[in-house]
């Protein structure tokens, strides 16, 4: 029950950071947005393992370079889906990186039940309704569709290898992969060259997204000494939930009926897969 707990936390903690974060993205910008989240992330996990953590003693911990690779390739992309398309729509096809987990503990050993298969196939199924738009009369792929599956991709492939990394030492993972996700964005932003000065309220609403983010990876890490990893994965992957009604209560963003229909099979999917 532990490393369900866990797991939901996480979940919620992504939730709020992954609307908060490419809503604040939309108008500074992504990469700005994520350096400064990165530096907010990367000094309260930093602070907390000096204070709490023992020195290091599994080399598996390293496996959380590259889970940051991918989760923060995935985030770049999230960010610039959710800055074309909306968020309603992005977020549910973003969480079915929870297929990933799932697929990878079926091939080290995990059977999934009847559920979770039925889980897949909702998914799948309503991935293709959310991806979809109407507009004068014909149908055509809904903006942000292809980097949310990007994000999907980059998200699922860190759920397998921050749980091993995580089960070797949640906090000493945790901070392997902030200074790792730092990294890269740094680099992308010294070749980009954004603008990147921020202050007043958004500098520290952006710092506030890091550490909420950091908080996710914290608690998941430490879900994985206490679960599998096709449950506490996919119980992680449940954000988009947060992340929908947080755009539908604050952004009163519109879609069509069909796209409705998807954005619930998607989250259903994502339930069912838990299960």
């Amino acid at each position: 029950m532990t490393g369900v707990l866990l797991a939901l936390g996480a979940s919620l903690a992504w939730g709020v950071a992954d609307f908060v974060g490419p809503w604040k993205g939309r108008t500074l910008g992504a990469l700005r947005v994520m350096l400064w989240a990165q530096f907010g992330g990367l000094t309260a996990i930093t602070i907390v393992v000096a204070i709490h953590a023992k020195a290091p003693h599994d080399w598996a911990l390293l496996l959380a370079i590259p889970a940051a690779l991918s989760g923060t390739l995935g985030l770049y992309a999230y960010y610039r889906g959710m800055a074309i398309g909306a968020m309603a729509v992005v977020a549910p096809i973003a969480g079915v990186s929870a297929i990933v987990p799932v697929i990878f503990g079926l091939a080290t050993g995990d059977r999934p039940s009847p559920a979770q298969i039925g889980g897949i196939a909702c998914a799948l199924v309503g991935v293709g309704l959310a991806s979809q738009e109407h507009q004068e009369g014909d149908r055509q792929v809904a903006s942000g569709v292809g980097l949310a599956l990007l994000a999907a991709i980059g998200f699922g492939l860190y759920f397998p290898a921050m749980h091993a990394a995580g089960r070797a030492d949640a906090l000493w993972a945790s901070l392997v992969f902030r200074l790792t996700a730092a990294a890269i964005v740094l680099v992308a932003v010294i070749v980009r060259r954004p603008a990147i000065r921020l202050g007043g309220r958004n500098l520290w609403i952006v710092l506030g997204v890091g550490i909420g983010d950091t908080l996710g990876n914290v608690l998941f890490a430490g879900s994985a000494s206490r679960g599998l990893v096709s449950v506490t994965s996919v119980l992680a992957s449940l954000y988009p939930v947060v992340t929908v009604a947080l755009a539908a209560v604050t952004l009163k963003e519109r879609v069509a009926g069909l796209q409705r229909v998807g954005i619930v099979l998607t989250l259903a999917g994502v339930a069912l897969i838990s299960a």
